[in-house]
């Protein structure tokens, strides 16, 4: 019997695919890359046609002997990774590692780890798409590059442990341009006024808003202003000019992409980027579903296409139509993204089989994975579904030479809206303006006016940042996520209440970046490099030409920033904490595994302690400060700074209100407050504060 050995990506798939093939299919895992430019050097000999120097990784010698073994018992060898430019790469790199025999060497991509498309990739094998891993050598070699070449300079002017990257110092850049944003805003005074109107006989008022004149729209800029409407306005009558109804068509939102995925995911559940795509990998890979064993419950997660198959479009129609009924299908196909360049050859994200109801998978879920299951699930079949249809009626109503508007709408059909709505488009299910008709007197009852200002652009959050950079055409899907995860661990930006806000550092390395190398931090230069790469993985231009017309110009940046940029102390910062050994206050630094305290006077004095961060609360029982702490798996909870004297600990944050009820304290759960004694059961919604 033939003897097949399919290689694999990640050892979670392993299982799943295994379980798929028979006997004579032995399914490996590579773990990843196996071959990589050399971390001591630049690895790419710009004297002779930029060539890249590919090495084994450290510590995968022992996987590529257990794969090369079973290469020689194999008769075919399929190269199974994931379905993108990474992935083609992988299986490149594989096959040179292990010298592979290109006559028994098969390409095989699937877009979900279900049985039917294991088994049909199987039938459709290919080569090695040459295009793709250019494509993808080329951004290696870029990012190469701009990290190895500019974070030295950074390291010189600034501190050691700095980095430059190619798509995150855009980022950086997004995010410092928004910080000078707000600072230089300067609020501008508006004013609203709004009028109760009582029909004859009707009980209660309606509220109109102020329109202008009858002929234009106008704003009301200052208190004199408003003024002088008030005084036109006094003794006026007001008349309803016109009642127009009609109906408003609300479309159903397009299934997920990589991006929409982890901003819808940040806005509802709270979910950084990274936890997103680590969550949506594990759902991708295989869950263990009792009764069903292991299996790929989504389709692949990076892609930037909305495209879905025809088979899971028929089987989510005839789902929709059991389950809700015929008028509840969608009437047209899924909407396709336009614009920019998509790579259409991957799905949405959607899950393998809609039958799969979130309810069903909740048992064998974690509560993290079942939210996010049942968040691409919703979507999907939303996707599916048909449009929602408002009524919507509105009144013009004039009093002396001023209009007033009148607006409502109810929903008449809730379509896909009866499986999901999105967090900021929650609309009121209002009462139509019923009572009103043209030429009704109305009575004045109250006006109503309000000085205002306006705000300044709030800060990015992660979901904003992504939607920012997709726009923009900066970065790819599978870029995302770790872009913003290196930007936050070096420092550059924190994160507070969702939003990143640009640190002293980041602040440094920006102003250095613009500086020194300011193509490299522009969005359009950035993206146009995007599209040079898209149009390798076409096969309309040669990977070397982009690489070779890159480095002469970064080189001579390098140079001239190397001579020119002045050096930047970043002093550490001072703790009130005493050094127990000598006496000095202790600073702030960061370690592989965050924050820790450490003597001054190093290396003299060697002292580190653990950084606790006070959070301003005070302990229940003892009144010392409550801190943040963690477990020894990286778990986080809040604990007395006074333990172990003080064995107070909650996993939730502590707050300094206590319950109105019992007189407990209380602790954060979400958008609420929420008694920490169990017997209670109080709660309330959380005031927001002006940072969120």
């Amino acid at each position: 019997m033939a003897k097949n050995l399919v290689i694999v990506e990640s050892p979670a798939k392993v299982k799943t695919i295994k379980k798929f093939l028979g006997s004579n299919y032995e399914v490996l895992a590579s773990q990843g890359h196996v071959r990589d430019l050399p971390k001591s050097q630049l690895g790419i000999d710009v004297e002779h046609d930029y060539e890249p120097k590919y090495i084994t990784i450290r510590g995968k010698g022992d996987i590529l002997a257990k794969l090369r073994k079973e290469v020689k018992k194999a008769d075919r060898v399929y190269l199974a990774t994931d379905p993108d430019r990474e992935g083609e790469a992988i299986s490149w790199h594989l096959s040179k590692a292990l010298n592979l025999d290109e006559k028994k060497t098969y390409r095989i991509t699937f877009n979900e780890i279900t049985k039917g498309a294991v088994k049909d990739a199987l039938k459709s094998t290919r080569e090695i798409d040459m295009d793709l891993v250019n494509a993808q050598q080329a951004r290696r070699m870029l990012d190469r590059m701009v990290g190895y070449r500019i974070s030295p300079i950074l390291w010189a002017k600034v501190k050691r442990g700095l980095s430059a990257g190619r798509v995150q110092s855009v980022a950086l850049r997004l995010i410092a341009d928004r910080e000078e944003e707000i600072n230089a805003f300067i609020p501008e005074e508006y004013w609203t006024l709004e009028a109760d109107l009582k029909a004859e006989g009707s009980k209660k008022p309606y509220r109109a808003k102020f329109y202008g004149t009858k002929s234009k729209k106008m704003s009301i800029a200052s208190k004199e202003e408003m003024e002088k409407v008030l005084s036109a306005l006094k003794g006026v009558s007001f008349h309803v000019t016109e009642v127009k109804t009609g109906e408003r068509i609300k479309k159903a939102p397009q299934p997920f992409t990589t991006s929409t995925l982890q901003q819808e995911a940040s806005k509802i559940l709270n979910f950084s980027t990274q936890k997103t795509m680590s969550l949506a990998q594990q759902l991708y890979e295989g869950i263990d579903i009792k009764g069903n064993g292991t299996v790929g419950v989504i389709s692949y997660l990076r892609t930037d296409s909305t495209r879905i198959s025809e088979e899971a479009q028929k089987n989510a129609r005839a789902y929709i139509m059991e389950q809700y009924g015929e008028n509840y299908v969608s009437k047209g196909g899924v909407q396709k993204k336009s614009g920019k360049k998509i790579q259409d050859a991957h799905e949405a994200i959607r899950p393998t089989d809609i039958t799969r109801t979130p309810a069903i998978l909740k048992e064998s879920l974690t509560r993290d994975q079942f939210r996010l299951y049942q968040l691409i699930w919703k979507r999907f079949a939303a996707s599916q579904m048909a449009d929602a249809v408002y009524e919507t009626s509105s009144a013009k109503i004039d009093g002396g030479e001023y209009r007033f508007t009148l607006s409502a709408s109810r929903l008449s059909f809730d379509g896909f809206m009866s499986v999901y709505v999105q967090e900021d488009e929650k609309e009121e299910n209002g009462h139509l303006l019923k009572g009103l008709s043209e030429d009704m007197t109305l009575e004045l009852e109250s006006l109503d006016s309000q000085q205002h200002f306006t705000q300044p652009p709030a800060h990015y959050t992660e979901a904003a940042l992504v939607k920012t950079l997709e726009e923009c055409g900066i970065g790819r899907p599978s870029t995302y996520a770790p872009t913003i995860t290196t930007i936050i661990a070096r420092r550059y930006v924190s994160k507070e209440n969702r939003n990143l806000y640009l640190t002293e550092l980041g602040e440094v390395v920006n102003t250095m970046m613009k500086s020194a190398f300011p193509t490299i931090v522009e969005s359009d230069f950035t993206a146009n490099m995007e599209g040079l790469l898209d149009r390798v993985e076409e096969g309309t231009v040669n990977w070397k030409t982009v690489v070779e017309n890159f480095y002469p110009d970064l080189d001579e940046a390098v140079k001239k920033a190397e001579k020119e940029l002045e050096e930047v102390k970043i002093e550490d910062e001072v703790t009130d904490v005493v050094c127990d050994l000598c006496g000095r206050n202790m600073v702030i630094k960061y370690g592989p595994h965050g924050r820790f305290l450490a003597c001054p006077g190093f290396p003299e004095c060697r002292n580190t302690k653990p950084y606790l961060e006070k959070i301003g609360v005070s302990c229940p029982k003892c009144g010392a400060e409550v801190v943040l702490r963690k477990t020894k798996k990286g778990r986080k909870y809040y604990g007395c700074e006074n333990n172990p004297d003080c064995d107070f600990m909650s996993w939730q944050k502590p707050s300094m209100k206590k319950c109105p009820n019992c007189g407990s304290y209380m602790i954060e759960k979400g958008n609420n407050l929420v008694c920490a004694g169990e017997a209670c059961g109080y709660r309330e919604t959380k005031e927001k504060s002006n940072e969120e």
